[in-house]
C-alpha cells in the first residue's frame, strides 16, 4: 500500500492527497488519527461501491454537526461515508441503514436511537446487559437493523474510545442473544454481504435469498411517499 503516502484516490472522482500525515495537526479532522482510519474506510468503501453500487443520484447531504449535537457524539468516519454514499435505503433485502434526518421514522437514526435508548432501558430491568456492556460507560447507539426480524446492529462505544474505534454489537431483537463483531459498521457491512462474517445469523440473506449480484434501493424506492 505505498500508494496510501501519496495519492489515494476516492470515491466519485475524489482525491486524497497527503505526503506526510504525520504533519497535520492533531486537532485536524486529518489529523494523524484521521488519516489510518480514513485509509482503511475509503479502501473498503470503495470495495463496497465495487460489489453493491449505490443509487446513482447522491443521497442528500447530511449536516453532521447538527445531527451530532442532536446526539451528542461525533459519528464514525466509515458511517458517515456509507450515508454520503448510499442514502438511507435496504442492501440485498436485509439491512437497512439509519440515516440522520430520514423522511422515514424506521430509517432515521435519531428516532431509533430514542426507541431503542427506551426499549433497551425497560429490557435491562428484567435482563442482565450482555458483557460488552458490563463495563461502566459502555454505550450503545443503532446504527441499522435486519429486515423482517426485529434485529438491530449497534456500535459499542466503550469510554473513552475514539468513535472510529467503536466495534459492532448484533441484537436478535426477538431473543436475549448478542454476537460481538470486533470491526467497524462499514467493514461489517462489507463482511456480511460477500459471506465473510463470522455471524450466525442472516440465514435468510444466505439459505434464501442467495444473491449473486448485490443491490442497493433505497427507502424511496422500497418504501415509497406512503410510508413517510
Amino acid at each position: 500500500m505505498g500508494a496510501i503516502s501519496g495519492v489515494l484516490r476516492g470515491l466519485r472522482g475524489r482525491i486524497f492527497a497527503i505526503d506526510r500525515p504525520e504533519a497535520l495537526p492533531a486537532h485536524s479532522p486529518m489529523g494523524p488519527g484521521w488519516f489510518s482510519g480514513s485509509v482503511r474506510s475509503v479502501i473498503t468503501l470503495d470495495a463496497l461501491v465495487r460489489l453493491c453500487p449505490p443509487p446513482a443520484d447522491p443521497p442528500p447531504a447530511v449536516d453532521w454537526a447538527r445531527a451530532e449535537r442532536a446526539l451528542g457524539t461525533v459519528l464514525p468516519a466509515d458511517y458517515k461515508q456509507l450515508v454520503e454514499t448510499y442514502g438511507d435505503g435496504i442492501f440485498d433485502e436485509t439491512i437497512w441503514l439509519l440515516v440522520p434526518g430520514s423522511a422515514y421514522e424506521d430509517c432515521d437514526l435519531h428516532t431509533q436511537t430514542t426507541e431503542r435508548d427506551e426499549i433497551l432501558s425497560g429490557l435491562w430491568e428484567f435482563e442482565d446487559k450482555p458483557a460488552h456492556l458490563q463495563e461502566e460507560g459502555a454505550k450503545l447507539l443503532p446504527w441499522a437493523f435486519e429486515e423482517g426480524t426485529g434485529a438491530f446492529l449497534y456500535w459499542l462505544a466503550r469510554p473513552g474510545q475514539h468513535p472510529d474505534e467503536w466495534t459492532v454489537l448484533y441484537n436478535e431483537g426477538r431473543g436475549p442473544l448478542w454476537e460481538h463483531h470486533d470491526m467497524g459498521c462499514l467493514a461489517f457491512l462489507s463482511a456480511v454481504l460477500t459471506g465473510a462474517a463470522k455471524t450466525d445469523y442472516f440465514g435468510h440473506l444466505y439459505e434464501v435469498l442467495k444473491p449473486t449480484e448485490h443491490h442497493f434501493a433505497t427507502a424511496d424506492q422500497t418504501l415509497g411517499t406512503a410510508g413517510r
